[in-house]
């Protein structure tokens, strides 16, 4: 698979490291604020960097998934679905969701006003990347693991058409790849 990678962005220990750095300051976040988080993964990118995030929260929480998608191919959609909701109710719940990459931002306005819409009580946003540049709506991640460039990524959760995902890391797809398709 390293024949696709044109660069690697963040190593495997970049990630655990600040996964470390994020779990403590979300754990005392919570802990100040004498809340205890729904953890929401927001599938399927989120899932290697919310197992290693949930790692290093020290609260008795409870985590679920939703799978949310705007994107086909390289470019976000805009029109957001929802394939899985989630199995408990939110009213009165302080929400954690947990996404690969702040991109565009519409996926992550539209699940957090629909939460709110259905009585959370606050949805708070980590993300492993923020990807500043491509923002076309106005949203911001409350924890952020790094910030990147505008370039295509995989790994660690990121997927080309559900590929590379497996990734240990974050890299930058050869542009080859996803501009001969």
């Amino acid at each position: 698979m390293l024949n696709v990678v044109e660069k690697v962005l963040v190593t495997q220990e970049e990630i655990v490291k600040r996964s470390i750095e994020l779990g403590k300051e979300i754990t005392e976040d919570y802990k100040q604020a004498n809340e205890i988080p729904l953890v929401v993964g927001l599938l399927k990118g989120s899932v290697p960097f919310m197992a290693e995030l949930m790692k290093h929260i020290d609260l008795d929480f409870q985590f679920d998934f939703m799978d949310v998608s705007s994107y086909e191919g390289t470019e976000s959609i805009g029109d957001i679905r929802i394939m899985k909701d989630l199995d408990i109710s939110v009213k009165g719940l302080s929400i954690l969701l947990v996404e690969d990459i702040v991109d565009t931002g519409r996926t992550l306005k539209e699940v957090r006003r629909m939460l709110l819409n259905k009585g959370a009580k606050e949805v708070k946003i980590v993300s492993l990347l923020d990807k500043p540049e491509r923002r076309v709506v106005e949203v911001d991640a409350d924890y952020v693991g790094f910030t990147i460039p505008n370039e295509f990524v995989i790994g660690f959760g990121l997927d080309y058409n559900q590929k590379y995902r497996n990734l240990p890391y974050v890299g930058v797809l050869k542009k080859e790849i996803y501009t001969e398709e």
